[in-house]
C-alpha cells in the first residue's frame, strides 16, 4: 500500500472517501429528482422550466463529479494506479466493509439510474425536437415526385 498524498494520513484519506460516498448518495438521489422534473417539464413544453432545470442539473452534476475525481485520487493514493474499491473496502474492518460495499453498491445503482432517466431525458427532447422540425420545415420527401 503506498502513502497518500503529503499532508494526509491513511486514515483521513479513508474517511474522505467514505465521507464522498454518503455525499454522492444525497448528491444522485437529487438528481434523479431533478431528472424527473426534466422530463414532466419535457412532456409539458414548459422550455424556461427546462431551462431553469438544466441549469440545476449542471449544478447538481458539478459536485458529484469532483468527489469522483478526489476519490479516484485518494484511491490511487492508498493503493497504487490500479487500486479499486473492492481493494480500498478490504482494507477496513468487519463491520465497517459490509457498510462500505453496501453503500457503494447502492451508489452504483443511483448512478445507473441517473444514466437512465438522463438517456430517457434526452430521448424524448430529440424526439419532440425532430417533430417539430418536421412541423416547421415539412418532410424532405412529403412533395417529392413519385
Amino acid at each position: 500500500m503506498t502513502a497518500p498524498r503529503k499532508g494526509i494520513t491513511r486514515q483521513e484519506a479513508m474517511r474522505r472517501v467514505l465521507q464522498g460516498i454518503s455525499d454522492d448518495s444525497i448528491g444522485y438521489s437529487a438528481l434523479q429528482g431533478l431528472l424527473e422534473e426534466q422530463f414532466q417539464a419535457s412532456l409539458r413544453h414548459q422550455s424556461a422550466q427546462l431551462t431553469a432545470l438544466a441549469d440545476q442539473v449542471i449544478a447538481a452534476v458539478e459536485p458529484l463529479d469532483a468527489r469522483r475525481r478526489q476519490r479516484v485520487s485518494l484511491v490511487s493514493a492508498l493503493l497504487g494506479p490500479q487500486g479499486d474499491m473492492p481493494q480500498l473496502f478490504a482494507l477496513l474492518q468487519e463491520e465497517a466493509r459490509m457498510t462500505a460495499v453496501r453503500d457503494w453498491a447502492a451508489l452504483e445503482q443511483m448512478v445507473l439510474e441517473c444514466k437512465r432517466l438522463n438517456a430517457r431525458n434526452s430521448d424524448l427532447l430529440t424526439e419532440q425536437y425532430t417533430i417539430m422540425q418536421r412541423v416547421l420545415n415539412g418532410e424532405e420527401d412529403t412533395y417529392a415526385p413519385a
